[in-house]
């Protein structure tokens, strides 16, 4: 009698059980490597605060003007006086270097005064990031050959609705998110 030999091969099973255990333990084991470097990249809790702030304005005479610290940039407000809103609703868009609005508050538009206030009822305030287009200066308010800011850095002038209006600067002042909460208190961001 002769007796076969038969070959005996591993339980499939077996082997894709450890295979499939192996890639598990490896991958948890990666992301909770992974993680906390990641996790440290998120922002800390002082910073998630200034996410939005509050401002009282009750105290902003008509021709003034206060600059505020929002997400660690200056932000101006300014209340200005019915001439200052006339001659700015004057102004053609042709006549300006950046006709677009760039104002977070409205979809789109163009640099028309209106586009650039606070809105229907508010349109002597205007709430801006100021910070220079040109290169990140910080212009001074009230100044300039247009009545509104300069920087004097490089020369930028930006009129009473915070729109470029000669000098190197491409763009207007950009406007950030923010709302009147109730008549003296804006919320920004």
């Amino acid at each position: 009698m002769s007796t076969a030999k038969t070959d005996t091969l591993p339980d499939p099973s077996k082997r894709d059980f450890l295979y499939i255990t192996t890639a598990t333990v490896g991958t948890v084991g990666a992301a909770s490597f992974v993680w906390p470097l990641v996790d440290q990249m998120n922002p800390d809790a002082s910073t998630l605060a200034l996410a939005s702030i509050e401002v009282d304005v009750s105290s902003i005479e008509p021709g003034q003007a206060i600059t505020v610290k929002w997400r660690g940039k200056p932000v101006f407000i300014r209340n200005r006086t019915d001439k200052e809103v006339e001659e700015a609703r004057k102004v053609s868009l042709s006549e300006l270097k950046d006709d677009e609005a760039r104002n977070k508050n409205i979809a789109e538009g163009g640099a028309t005064d209106r586009n650039r206030s606070a809105g229907e009822g508010k349109e002597n305030w205007i709430v801006m990031i100021g910070s220079c287009t040109h290169l990140g200066c910080i212009p001074v308010g009230l100044a300039g050959e247009y009545g509104g800011w300069f920087c004097p850095c490089h020369g930028s002038h930006y009129d009473t609705a915070g729109r470029i209006r000669k000098g190197p600067a491409p763009e207007n002042l950009a406007i950030p998110e923010y709302k009147f909460i109730d008549d003296t208190n804006i919320k920004i961001g």
